[in-house]
Order: structure tokens, then C-alpha cells, then sequence
């Protein structure tokens, strides 16, 4: 029932505004947003106020300097430990030929879906405009850096310049001889369902669970901020 209403308010959240990289009031927002980040002291924000937005990408494949692309993306956003459902954000993307039969069964985004779907500048600028100066969580998070500064560079010819942090940071300090590693394993040790695998939006939704639980772990071990965490993970090296 709660997944119902999210998705209604995914479709609510939808935009056809073209994104132009020439049109000089988008460049001017997408330039605020990167003072804003600049400005926002992230590391000394107690853990109880942190705000992130946590994000998954579905990709052809592993590698986009070689060609591979983002197919979706979804995301939600959180404060402190705590899910906040209502504010998500979810999009797949125009794709002409479709992904392979493979990639089709794994996440279950058919080509009729990505044919009708927005183009890649139209889903960034929502999905930038969704995540405004927020920091941005992601579990195994070098994929989606990799695509998101290849896109931002040569959609909006602009750098990918948002703080990006894995889960596996909070796992440091809470288990640090944590043997878990994909999302499968980290969900299930944690008890935390996955209502469909592949799917960008539940697979940011489950990550999301596991940030907010990783969160609270690393609270109760007494650390009160991201900087405190930084120095703890420096001092064992």
C-alpha cells in the first residue's frame, strides 16, 4: 500500500521541462547549487540533522567511457536515520534500441518503457533539481559515481562535484571485519526487505533502510558526526 503511493507520487513528481545546457537560468541553478555545497559544512552536522539522498542507477553495463548507459534512477530522501517516503525520486530513460534481453530480465525495464521514457538531460535536471545541495549516499558507490560524472560532463558539460558516500563507510566503525558485501548480503543480515531487486528505486529504498541502520549503529558506539567518523577510519590507517 505504501509502495502504491509512492509510485503515484513519483509520476506527480514528473517534468517535461526541457533541460538545455545553453539556457543560462538552468546553468545559473546548477552553479548555485555547487556554491551552496561548497557552503554546507556536512562534516559537523550532528547525525540527528544530516540530510542525504540515497540513490541507485541500473546501467547496460559496467564501463561508460565504453558506451554503457544509465537505463534509470531512483532515489529517496533521508534525515538523520529516518526514511522520509514521501520525498522520492524515481525515472527511467529514453533508450532507442533497448538494453539486452539479460539486463531486460534483471531489472525488468522493457524497451517499449525506455522508448517512452524522458531523455537523459530531462531526468538530470529533475533528478538534480530532487537532490538540491544534499549529500548523496549509495551502496558500492564508485558505479554510480563513474556514470554520474561521465553524464554530468557530457550532457551538462559540467562536473559532478556532489559528496558522494558509500555504505561501506559506516561498516568501518560498526563492523570492521564485516565479511558483507553486495546489497543482497548487507540487506539480509540487517533483515531488511527488498521488495524488487534491480529495480533502481526499491534497490535506493532498501540501501536507504541500511544507511539509517548503519546510522544508528554508529551513534550508539558514541560518534556524533561524519567528521568524528573521518578522524576514527584515519587513525586506523
Amino acid at each position: 500500500m505504501v509502495m502504491n503511493q509512492m509510485m503515484q507520487f513519483v509520476k506527480q513528481l514528473s517534468s517535461r521541462t526541457a533541460f538545455n545546457q545553453t539556457d543560462p537560468n538552468q546553468i545559473a541553478y546548477m552553479r548555485q547549487l555547487q556554491r551552496e555545497m561548497k557552503e554546507k559544512d556536512v562534516l559537523h552536522t550532528p547525525f540527528d540533522e544530516l540530510q542525504v539522498v540515497v540513490f541507485d542507477i541500473e546501467t547496460t553495463g559496467f564501463y561508460p567511457e565504453k558506451g554503457d548507459s544509465i537505463l534509470s534512477i531512483g532515489a529517496v530522501r533521508m534525515k538523520g536515520n529516518t526514511v522520509l517516503e514521501e520525498e522520492i525520486f524515481y525515472s527511467p530513460i529514453y533508450h532507442e534500441n533497448g538494453p539486452s534481453e539479460d539486463i531486460q530480465k534483471l531489472t525488468g525495464l522493457t524497451v517499449d518503457e525506455l522508448r517512452q521514457a524522458n531523455p537523459i538531460n530531462l531526468v538530470l535536471k529533475d533528478f538534480f533539481q530532487f537532490v538540491k545541495s544534499d549529500t548523496l549516499v549509495a551502496h558500492h558507490s564508485s558505479h554510480e559515481k563513474k556514470f554520474m560524472r561521465h553524464v554530468a560532463w557530457s550532457v551538462l558539460k559540467m562536473t559532478f562535484q556532489h559528496r558522494l558516500i558509500d555504505t561501506s563507510f559506516l561498516t568501518k566503525v560498526i563492523d570492521p571485519q564485516s565479511k558483507l558485501h553486495t546489497l543482497d548480503e548487507c540487506c539480509e543480515h540487517y533483515g531488511i526487505p527488498i521488495e524488487q531487486r534491480h529495480h533502481a528505486l526499491y534497490d535506493a529504498i532498501a540501501t536507504a533502510h541500511l544507511w539509517g541502520e548503519s546510522l544508528q549503529r554508529t551513534k550508539e558506539l558514541g560518534y556524533s558526526d561524519l567528521k568524528e567518523v573521518y578522524t576514527h577510519i584515519a587513525q586506523l590507517k
